[in-house]
């Protein structure tokens, strides 16, 4: 019998590739933090000798959820100013509220807060943009959680830069001091076309091709912003970022709700990645990414949450139930964005989205053991006759049971086994007495 360090079996397996597959009384066979092998429970008995033997008799186990995108830290301003439009809620609300109150040690907590919530709603990977990234970096690799970290850049002073060439110089020593852990990557991540000048962002263009990293940015994300950009600029923003060497795939462009015709069949041609975050899309109303027409273009299209300020949680599986229901309308067809497109553009497309396909997103011999368990037995998703369809359209996050990240258990029986929980809600109360108490929401 082989040695490996994990044997997890599991009433369904979800491997997302093949797409629509589900293998009943499956096993997968870990070792160093790798995927060994998917296969029959029974065979994978006779054939490993686990040091642990997980065993799961009613749940499905899916690959981790990927976030592709967040601002983790805001979680400490959760619920601060909500039912406003975008810009009013930005320049009036968030944007004061963050020149008096982040500093790195907000990043840290807030992080810690975030990544606490995201495991616990089977979350192993988080693509975000703020500021302070390294402390999101360190707080993501300290408690075992992969993260892409956003080098952001704005054409404002902010507490982390005074100007481009700040926030540059500091993104990239980001990304130097972190290129050798395994779980953390980086991505350039200005901000917005409205808020970042041509120069700024030919320069990305540039950096992001040699050092071979993505460029997350919100994009097309109101009307508001499309008009404004005409206004300035004489094209719309889709337009200006191919002027300047951006539509390639190594953009993450986020919202997208503001798209005509030729442009998704642009997005598709250059290869682009968009990000979809229907609910913080839905709050603030924004508008509505055209999901399905990106999907039979060819685009890949993924899933985030945006930040816990706009949503307000961090819930990808509350997401996918959301993205799906809400493709449907948009489209004008019940079978627009189904269960198995949902599962796979929460999980395989953002992986592919962040660089990370060959990683992450499936349950892939060869691929990292991140994975997520699910149980199914609860009131709630019986009977079971399909498990894909029961994870989109009934699942809630408190069944998630167990999550694992590069083979390491970080949830156990929805107990996070990296940090203190108690210390994490103490330490937001803090946050929120002090904040409540110096800002008017």
């Amino acid at each position: 019998m082989q040695p490996i360090d994990t044997l997890i079996t599991a009433r369904w397996v979800v491997p997302v590739e093949p797409a629509g597959v589900v293998y009943d009384g499956y096993a997968v066979a870990i070792h160093q933090g790798r995927i060994v092998s998917l296969l029959p429970a029974d065979e994978a008995r006779r054939r490993y000798d686990p040091i642990i033997e997980r065993a799961l008799p009613s749940h499905a186990l899916i690959p981790g959820l990927v976030n592709a995108h967040t601002h983790a830290a805001m979680t400490l301003f959760r619920g601060l100013a909500d039912d406003l439009p975008l810009m009013e809620w930005l320049s009036e609300h968030i944007w004061p509220a963050e020149g008096r109150w982040v500093s790195d040690e907000f990043v840290q907590d807030g992080t810690r807060l975030a990544v606490a919530e995201m495991l616990r709603g089977g979350t192993t990977c988080f693509n975000d943009m703020y500021f302070f990234p390294e402390d999101t970096a360190r707080v993501a690799s300290s408690i075992g959680m992969r993260a892409v970290v956003g080098l952001i850049l704005i054409d404002v002073p902010t507490v982390w830069a005074r100007d481009a060439e700040e926030y540059l110089a500091k993104g990239l020593d980001v990304h130097d001091r972190f290129r050798a852990d395994p779980l953390v990557h980086t991505a350039f991540a200005p901000h917005a076309p409205y808020t970042v000048s041509d120069g700024a962002l030919a320069r990305i263009a540039t950096l992001a091709e040699e050092l071979d990293i993505p460029v997350h940015m919100h994009v097309h994300e109101t009307a508001d912003e499309v008009r404004g950009a005409l206004d300035r600029h004489g094209a719309r923003p889709l337009a200006r970022l191919e002027r300047l060497g951006l539509l390639t795939p190594r953009l993450v462009a986020v919202h997208m709700t503001q798209l005509e015709p030729a442009e998704i069949e642009r997005v598709a041609d250059c290869g682009i990645s968009v990000v979809h975050c229907p609910e913080s899309n839905l709050k603030l109303a924004s508008g509505f990414c055209p999901v399905e027409r990106l999907l039979d273009a060819g685009a890949n299209v993924a899933l985030g949450t945006d930040g816990a300020a706009s949503n307000n949680d961090l819930d990808m599986l509350g997401e996918m139930r959301t993205a799906a229901l809400l493709g449907k309308a948009v489209a004008g067809s019940a079978g627009a964005v189904d269960a198995e497109t949902a599962l796979a553009m929460a999980t395989l497309h953002g992986a592919r989205a962040l660089g990370l396909e060959d990683e992450i997103g499936s349950i892939t011999p060869g691929k990292s053991a991140d994975l997520a368990a699910l149980d199914l037995s609860a009131v709630e998703t019986q009977p079971v006759y399909h498990p894909i369809s029961h994870l989109v359209y009934a699942v809630g996050r408190h069944q998630v049971t167990d999550v694992w990240v590069a083979g390491r258990h970080v949830l156990r029986d929805r107990l996070l086994t990296t940090c203190d929980e108690a210390e994490l809600i103490e330490r937001a109360r803090q946050w929120g007495d002090r904040i409540a108490g110096g800002v008017n929401p």
